[in-house]
């Protein structure tokens, strides 16, 4: 295990095994070629046991979104979570500013979000979040910098527990690497999902 990602508060507890089953269906997990995935330290305090991901949407030298996924395990049980394990992301990309003007936006992206778990019949509780989307307008020496606009989606759920008490990690994973694809402006992965309205391309590399 990665002692910089995983573990508990103060170092003095064994890992639980339901929380190494999850984290290892992470690490399992099969992910579309255009998203790079990788292990970033977890938030210490938020629960005892923590792992984290972080990934960029990728096209040719291009990054189109990039993204934080934090699997929060609490083996006694969290009130607000109703459960033993929390996922929460931050998801955010460019955006066309036609697109970033569009009143329905947080909207569509929330249900992007919602969407990706149905489509995958992942059951989950307690979901909660924000949509933000900021625009930056350049003036002076900076007047010749294009306008700039940004989605940011943060989210949190409670995943459903399978036997003994693991979620299925490696498919929520997946869901979230959906919207990452959808909120990126990639085509659909699959035949199915050939309906799905995503967001243009961006036309220049992202911001950091």
């Amino acid at each position: 295990m990665d002692d910089a990602n995983e573990g508990d508060r103060d170092g003095s507890a064994s890992t639980p095994l339901p929380f190494r089953a999850a984290v290892d269906a992470l690490r399992a997990a099969r992910l579309r070629p255009q998203i790079e995935v990788e292990p970033t330290p977890a938030p210490k305090r938020l629960a005892p046991f923590g792992y984290a991901l972080e990934a960029t949407v990728v096209d040719g030298d291009q990054d189109l979104a990039d993204g934080r996924l934090v699997l929060l395990h609490d083996p006694a049980g969290h009130d607000a979570w109703r459960g033993t394990f929390r996922l929460v992301t931050l998801v955010r990309a460019e955006l066309e500013p036609e697109m970033a003007a569009d009143p329905l936006l947080p909207d569509v992206c929330w249900s992007w979000l919602t969407g990706a778990l149905q489509a995958r019949g992942l059951a989950c509780g307690e979901p909660s979040g924000t949509v933000t989307r900021a625009s930056s307008h350049y003036f002076g020496g900076l007047a010749e910098r294009p306008a700039n606009s940004q989605i940011e989606i943060r989210a949190s759920w409670t995943p459903r527990e399978g036997l003994g008490g693991v979620p299925d990690t490696g498919a929520h994973l997946a869901s979230w690497c959906d919207l990452l694809a959808q909120v990126a402006g990639l085509p659909p992965a699959g035949p199915g999902d050939a309906s799905v309205v995503t967001l243009p391309q961006r036309r220049g590399p992202q911001s950091r």
